[in-house]
């Protein structure tokens, strides 16, 4: 790409004021990616634990048939 086509879209203010908003919005973005993504981890984490004990329960039932 030619370099006058990227000039058109690139805007450095003088002001550096003209961040601040643009620099919040990051942070809040951010801490909200993180809350999201340790509410996944939790949420698999049970749901693992979960079908563990299920296979147990499974495995225990298949066992105890075979046994009768």
């Amino acid at each position: 790409m030619n370099a006058w086509i990227l000039n058109e879209f690139l805007y450095f203010p003088e002001d550096k004021s003209e961040y601040i908003p643009a620099v919040i919005e990051l942070a809040i973005i951010l801490v909200l990616c993180v809350l999201v993504f340790n509410f996944f981890r939790r949420k698999a984490r049970r749901d693992a634990e979960k079908t563990k004990e299920l296979e147990e329960k499974i495995a225990r039932d298949k066992n105890s048939s075979k046994q009768h």
